[in-house]
């Protein structure tokens, strides 16, 4: 009976870090943005401007973060049988595009100053005092972001929030190499080396972007490259008496939690309660092994049954586990 009561309780709880992680999130970027917006159109400094920019993109993604909570809130229907957790994923697909496009447009940014300085001969004003201080305090802003992201994520096991804290990481270290650049050009006497370093904070966003993109295509294709949570899998059906030949093994993710299906095999002379009674004990094995798992599918077959068909071409077997 505890069970039925504890797990809507911990969703909930789930459901409450991601909403305070958006608002934290879409407050401190908001800030932020404002103020590197401001001081970069002020100090005509491209790296600023950039910064702010990305930071903007922080507030769209904040706000991306409290909508998605609210729609994988909602319990499975019959047109989403699986319940709406896909959302999360699909929209921090969303958040890498947002990433590429202000990290691509720094890029074209910062090439039309190197243009217009190499090419037009066109010298870039002084770097301002007030470019250093504002980057100075994004950041120990974005340092502060990134860890209360991170730590809401963990609790909440959330892919958009951790995604959002390795997002902020990026920022914090993209800020203190601002603030790099634009100290070496005041130092040096150098406001060539303000493009330079936004070019170069350009690519470290669409790195990030192209990175985050590829780990949510591969959730969203239902892959994994977690081998370590297929060997828990097959060590956990193995210990169960009178379960042979694990197969057609498959483990996909659906937002926080797992969706796993796998075929066995057991004496074909038992009864079908018997062999009920097995599957049962191997989803009880799973669930104590494995944490966060929504569903599990066992298929039970005859024991000596797979001889007769040809060879399957989806799921895994261990042996087919560790060839790969």
């Amino acid at each position: 009976m505890k069970e039925k009561v504890s797990a809507p309780i911990q969703e909930q709880n789930r459901l409450k870090y991601i909403a305070l992680a958006g608002w934290i999130a879409l407050l401190g970027n908001l800030a932020l943005a404002v103020l590197k917006l401001t001081v970069g159109f002020i100090s005509n400094s491209l790296a600023v401007l950039g910064d702010g920019i990305d930071s903007a993109t922080d507030v769209v993604i904040a706000c991306m973060t409290l909508f998605i909570g609210k729609i994988i809130s909602r319990p499975s229907d019959k047109e989403h049988p699986w319940g709406h957790g896909r959302a999360e994923t699909v929209a921090t697909l969303a958040v890498a595009f947002i990433i590429f496009y202000a990290g691509s447009q720094l890029i074209v940014s910062s090439g039309k100053q190197f243009y217009a300085f190499f090419v037009l001969k066109e010298t870039p004003g002084a770097v301002e005092n007030i470019a250093l201080i504002i980057t100075i305090a994004s950041v120990f802003g974005k340092l502060l972001l990134a860890v209360s992201q991170f730590l809401l994520g963990k609790k909440a096991d959330s892919s958009i929030i951790l995604a959002n804290a390795q997002n902020m990481s990026s920022d914090m270290v993209i800020s203190f190499s601002v603030l790099i650049g634009l100290g070496c050009a005041k130092l040096l006497h150098q406001p060539v080396l303000d493009p330079v370093v936004a070019f170069l904070v350009g690519l470290w966003v669409v790195k990030n972007a192209i990175k985050l993109f590829l780990e949510m295509n591969m959730e969203l294709m239902d892959g994994t490259q977690d081998k370590e949570l297929y060997h828990t899998l097959f060590s956990a059906i193995k210990s169960v008496p009178g379960v042979t030949n694990p197969h057609r093994v498959r483990i996909r993710k659906i937002a926080s939690k797992l969706d796993i299906d796998l075929d066995i095999e057991v004496d074909a002379s038992m009864t079908v309660h018997e062999a009920h009674i097995i599957a049962e004990e191997v989803e009880k094995k799973l669930r104590n092994s494995i944490p966060d798992i929504y569903d599990i599918m066992v298929h039970i077959e005859p024991a000596g049954h797979g001889d007769h068909h040809p060879k399957e071409q989806y799921g895994l077997t261990e042996e087919e586990l560790d060839n790969k």
